[in-house]
């Protein structure tokens, strides 16, 4: 089987190193040259190509819009599958169902990533026990599907998790779209002068992601805009709760507050966190 990554970033330079680990053969394309150059040189990907047409599977790492435009317009081999694997499901499934209907295609995100980017960044072990979710509708190539999930598994991923567009595009607004807002407000007001020495684990987990591209993340945050926007005035509301609890000076408001975060979250984790119209499936 021959599969292709159009698009040699990271997570696209990361998919291909892994697939190549598994004992496929990867045929690899990107818009500028040197990424491409720089992955076949060492070794990520078997061969690079202007064309993924001869490919039985192709991973689309670009951007929403431009992985939309590709998938739509690009030349593939007949039965080829193509699949996305951009962090939002709902555009990708719209453009290609209504501009491409009969192509093979299965909405995939990774749930994975580090903080810098780049091909020469990748590794084959990114995605080992991670997760993956898998999207699909009603016009889903059911063969397409079950191929996607094996290689799912053979890329080393842990988890499967399998639910539609618009539930992905939910849960992640809140998941990893509002954590990275709320990462790059918190470095925002100033007090980040000075910190070095006074700084931990809660410190490094809130600013993580803070320096993020912000091309990339202002193009998913509009095409989720629905979901994301109440997530933040949600978020922005319960803050301010907690302001005028601090500036009161009373501690039974404020203990309630803190209070009622904490059971909604033990009362979730005890439950593992599970959805509804959501499919978890353990790999390994």
């Amino acid at each position: 089987m021959i599969i292709g990554i159009v698009g040699l970033g990271l997570i696209g330079g990361s998919l291909a190193l892994s697939l190549r680990r598994a004992g496929y053969f990867v045929v690899g394309k990107n818009r500028s040259s040197a990424p491409l150059e720089y992955a076949l040189s060492h070794g990520v990907i078997d061969e690079a190509s202007d064309d993924v047409s001869g490919c039985d599977v192709v991973f689309v790492a670009l951007p929403p819009k431009a992985a939309a435009d590709y998938i739509c317009t690009a030349p593939f081999k007949t039965d080829a599958v193509v699949a996305d694997i951009c962090g939002v499901k709902r555009y990708i499934e719209r453009e290609v169902l209504s501009r491409r209907h009969s192509l093979k295609y299965v909405g995939t995100h990774p749930m994975a990533g580090k903080e810098v980017s780049g091909v020469e960044n990748a590794c084959a072990n990114l995605f080992d026990n991670a997760s993956m979710v898998l999207t699909s509708n009603i016009y889903t190539d059911e063969c397409a599907y079950s191929l996607i999930k094996k290689l799912v598994k053979d890329i080393g991923f842990k988890r499967l998790v399998e639910c539609s567009a618009e539930v992905h595009d939910q849960k992640i607004a809140y998941t990893s779209q509002l954590a990275h807002i709320v990462s790059n407000c918190y470095v925002k007001d100033g007090q980040i002068e000075g910190c070095l020495g006074f700084t931990g684990g809660s410190f490094q987990d809130m600013t993580r992601i803070a320096g993020v591209d912000e091309n990339v993340w202002t193009e998913l945050y509009l095409a989720n805009a629905d979901n994301l926007a109440g997530n933040v005035r949600t978020l922005a509301r319960h803050l301010s709760e907690v302001a005028s609890a601090i500036e009161a000076g009373e501690s039974e408001p404020l203990s309630n507050l803190l209070k009622s975060g904490r059971e909604q979250f033990e009362d979730q984790k005890n439950n593992s966190f599970q959805g509804k119209d959501i499919v978890t499936t353990l790999l390994k």
